[in-house]
């Protein structure tokens, strides 16, 4: 009886250990979201280019502009209340996966390409896709060069360590194509080497390409010609580090929120009048039910009056160098795009 009596007493004792275990570790700082941290700290850390046109540049007078940039400013906007509370950290390409993970950055915005491998080994979580894109190839116009084969044997620009590289390799490898890489760390080197005539062509995003066509011709340099054949996927948008469904979901529904914003109707214009009575738009809205959680109801009208709809984003920092919205797949589901939300309800 003795001996079932001390087996009692210290299987109770080992149970209360573990539940005092189990108390301490619910209560671990390391559980919060950086969803409180970010609040706390009233600022969001936005990692970004500094020099790619259209899409995050740094200005002489210190202030940065372009399609990602407005996007860091949704984030800032939906999770704070303020568009302005963000800061710019720029990003070399090899950088910006080791940002994410040490907490550098609170969230990357970088024309950054979904993958699965990275998706699965980068510790990253990707979220809504903003911009659809695709690898191209650009050359001199006088080159005469208007399709890939026409690149036999030529030296081709390209950044290094990036799909763009791995895409270049495997596609001219199956087409029987043989080149010769230029590699460059950043944008700006290589199209510097390709103007210098370092290499017949250089590959990149598509949209970088037009972007960078339409500049340079407008500023007086030599006609360039884009190769009409895009040979991979690129799907562009933020990215969170793995592990924080709160932060993920409170940047994930603001991103959305200009989409369905402009599947509304609704714009920076007129979201601050809406007098209907659409019960899908009084939700959006925040007038019915709650908002996400952690975020406060008018965090969508925070959006998009401070910042715009995804079509006034696009208008005012593409459209001016050369990427027409018409025809691409960064349109609405219902206008033929890609674009299409889950509904905020």
């Amino acid at each position: 009886m003795l001996k079932n009596k001390k087996l009692i007493t210290l299987l109770c004792a080992t149970f209360a250990l573990v539940l005092f275990a189990v108390a301490c570790g619910s209560d671990d700082s390391d559980d919060a979201s950086l969803l409180e941290e970010v609040q706390d700290r009233d600022s969001v850390r936005c990692g970004v280019r500094d020099a790619l046109a259209g899409f995050a540049v740094l200005g002489a007078d210190g202030s940065y502009s372009g399609f990602d940039v407005e996007f860091c400013r949704v984030v800032a906007a939906g999770v704070l209340g303020d568009a302005n509370k963000v800061e710019f950290i720029p990003l070399e390409t090899a950088d910006r996966f080791t940002a994410l993970q040490s907490g550098e950055v609170d969230v990357l915005i970088r024309n950054t390409t979904w993958t699965a491998t990275r998706d699965g080994q980068e510790g990253a979580n990707f979220l809504f896709t903003t911009f659809y894109d695709g690898q191209g190839f650009i050359v001199p116009a006088d080159s005469g060069i208007t399709s890939l084969e026409g690149l036999q044997d030529a030296t081709i620009c390209v950044a290094q360590g990036t799909t763009t590289e791995l895409n270049l390799n495997a596609v001219f490898s199956a087409r029987g194509i043989n080149f010769t890489p230029a590699f460059f760390d950043t944008n700006t080197a290589l199209q510097e080497a390709y103007e210098g005539g370092q290499c017949e062509s250089y590959t990149g995003d598509a949209s970088s390409l037009a972007t960078y066509k339409f500049t340079s011709e407008r500023d007086g340099g030599p006609a360039q010609y884009v190769i009409p054949e895009v040979i991979s996927k690129e799907p562009l948008g933020p990215v969170v580090a793995d592990g924080d469904t709160a932060w993920a979901q409170a940047v994930n529904w603001s991103i959305m929120a200009t989409v369905q914003a402009w599947e509304f109707g609704l714009n920076s214009g007129n979201i601050n009048s809406y007098s209907g009575d659409d019960p899908n738009v009084l939700n959006f809205l925040g007038a019915i039910d709650p908002s996400i959680e952690g975020l406060s109801t008018d965090f969508a009208v925070n959006v998009v009056s401070q910042v715009g709809n995804y079509q006034q984003i696009y208008a005012r920092t593409l459209e001016p160098l050369g990427l027409p919205m018409a025809g691409s797949a960064n349109r609405l589901w219902t206008d033929g795009g890609l674009l299409y939300t889950p509904p905020y309800r």
